[in-house]
């Protein structure tokens, strides 16, 4: 990557600072403090004269805070004890550095939970901190992506199993849905969170100013927001994605939905249409569907979810088929118009021209990084093919100055990995680069019903990477929690190494599968860092009558036949 040459700083004064390090027992040891303490913002210089005598002397602008330079060589696996001041001298910064005072240390862009994580801990850092936002404050989770859904997802459960469930003769389903009321409990619940969880939160931190605007980005790395210059020492960019329109021939002249505008429908449709196969397009398509609209589901691949266990995909294809959906794969889409009020989809399936009908169509086919009129170019901010931010493991961009977290970089665009790059780049930005974001251990949910709930590599992925692998799948009818509920739809699969047995995936489609896969994930991280193992997991006491405990028996069944064990027999 090439760099404009910015303008070189002028001299000034920093502070001279003399730091008692203990720890150090050889000549890399001292190498290691010194780069430890060059990475906290502000330092100029740093040297180790002499590793036995366990001082380090730093130079550093007056704003460096000692528990940054602290906290920075604790970090690198050393202590600094005491810090003593010795008196100024001429330095010249270093490159990307702010000349002269600044006004904050840490500029985030964007309120979701990225820029909310990397500002709170900021915050907690000591730092001066300002929040930039052009929009409604909370970014896609609160306002329009987990909250509202998984409320609609939630309603759409309780009035289908009113009328479904083996249960069903206990309760009298309500003739129809009220819409409006529907959504208007939505809305309600979304404005609640976003003032308790966001605006509220930030009202409780004095070093966090709010700014409201559009901020761009200039050649130095700073902020501009409607023409004011924020000088800071490093920027976190949150600005979040936004649903992806396909580029489809007639897309122009026809108004489509997208994950936001449906949830915010004040009419149920009769029929809908929905172009794609993961996530958003499943959950939001068997709401609609349990709440009674007609749906129909365009996949282009040959089969649901496809990152997915092939099993996961067909079965859940089947249970969506057996609630009255249409789900068709293999599909291509070519072109898009209305004719007679309704929306028309013209795809190529499996080599046949079809047509598809209904009142609207929704388009769930992806994510869009919000970079426009950001200045990321001018900045020298590297992007993907796609336009989303690329960053390294410390998330710092290919501008040393500048990080960015959230579904605006190639990250997994989940609020939880949002939330938790986001605390650990501000970490990063004001202390130096000693933590890297580790996606080792992912788990992942789909919340249509039953759930997807996936954890690791799947049986492909683990033998492309070399693996002896042996697998385990226990269907629900095994699982008495599911025989007990009435809902025996799914199974659990396990993917683990022959060699080491250990765990290297698990896959879960149930009722609350959610609920069961964080228990996987630890198994997973227990195995990668201390070599726990599926024995061990069979070993377990697991509660009786819980979902959960599938996943001892899934890990007996790689030894056992599960159907000659008794309740609890392990």
């Amino acid at each position: 990557m090439i760099f404009k040459k910015k303008k070189e700083a002028g001299n000034g004064q920093s502070q001279m600072l003399e730091l008692e390090i203990t720890g150090m027992t050889c000549p890399s040891c001292a190498e290691h403090v010194e780069q430890a303490l060059r990475q906290v913002p502000g330092v100029v210089s740093a040297e180790v004269p002499d590793w036995q005598a366990g001082k380090a002397l730093v130079a550093a602008t007056a704003d460096v805070a000692e528990k940054a330079l602290t906290r920075s060589v604790s970090k690198a696996g050393y202590q600094a004890r005491r810090v003593t001041r010795r008196g100024t001298v001429e330095t010249t910064p270093n490159k990307g550095e702010a000349s002269g005072p600044v006004d904050y240390d840490l500029v985030v862009i964007g309120t979701g939970g990225g820029g909310m994580g990397a500002a709170i801990r900021a915050a907690e850092n000591g730092a001066r901190v300002a929040v930039v936002e052009a929009g409604t404050i909370g970014g896609t989770c609160v306002n329009i992506g987990c909250v509202p859904s998984k409320t609609l997802i939630r309603a759409a459960h309780a009035y289908h199993t009113a009328g479904h469930h083996p249960f069903a003769g206990l309760k009298t389903r309500a003739e129809g849905v009220d819409w409006p009321a529907l959504i208007a409990q939505k809305d309600e619940l979304v404005a609640d969170l976003r003032q308790k969880k966001y605006v509220d939160v930030l009202d409780q931190y004095d070093a966090i100013t709010l700014i409201r605007g559009w901020a761009t980005l200039d050649a130095n790395g700073d902020v501009v927001v409607d023409g004011r210059t924020l000088r800071t020492r490093r920027v976190v960019v949150a600005t979040g994605a936004r649903p992806r329109i396909l580029p489809l021939e007639g897309i122009e002249d026809v108004e489509v939905l997208t994950s936001t505008t449906a949830m915010e429908l004040r009419k149920q449709p009769e029929s809908l249409l929905v172009l794609g196969g993961r996530a958003v397009a499943l959950e939001l398509g068997q709401a609609f569907a349990r709440l009674g609209t007609k749906v129909t589901i365009l996949q282009r691949s040959e089969r649901l979810v496809p990152e997915h266990e092939p099993e996961i995909g067909e079965a859940l294809a089947e249970h969506l088929r057996q609630e009255g959906l249409t789900v068709e794969t293999g599909v291509k889409l070519q072109a898009i118009r209305e004719e007679a009020g309704q929306k028309v989809v013209t795809a190529s399936v499996r080599g046949e021209t079809r047509e598809f009908r209904a009142d609207q169509v929704l388009m769930a086919v992806g994510r869009t990084p919000n970079t426009d009129k950001l200045g990321l170019e001018e900045a020298q901010v590297e992007r993907d093919a796609g336009g989303f931010i690329v960053v390294d493991e410390y998330l710092q961009t290919s501008n040393p100055k500048i990080y960015a977290v959230g579904d605006v970089t190639t990250l997994p665009n989940f609020v939880y990995v949002a939330a938790a790059a986001g605390g650990i780049a501000a970490e990063n930005a004001l202390n130096g680069n000693s933590q890297a974001f580790d996606l080792s251990v992912l788990p992942e949910v789909i919340f249509t019903d039953p759930q997807v709930a996936t954890v690791g590599w799947t049986e492909v992925r683990a033998r492309d990477e070399g693996f002896d692998v042996k697998t385990s799948t226990l269907p629900l009818e095994h699982v008495p929690r599911a025989l007990a509920a009435r809902d025996t739809r799914g199974f659990i699969k396990l993917v683990a190494d022959r060699k080491s047995d250990r765990l290297l995936g698990a896959h879960v489609l149930a009722a609350e599968g959610g609920e069961v896969i964080q228990t996987a994930a630890l198994a997973l991280k227990m195995g990668h860092e201390h070599g726990f193992t599926v024995q061990a997991l069979r070993e377990m006491l697991f509660p009786y009558l819980t979902q959960v405990e599938g996943l001892k028996l899934a890990a007996q069944t790689f030894e056992k036949d599960v159907t000659q064990l008794s309740c609890c027999a392990g």
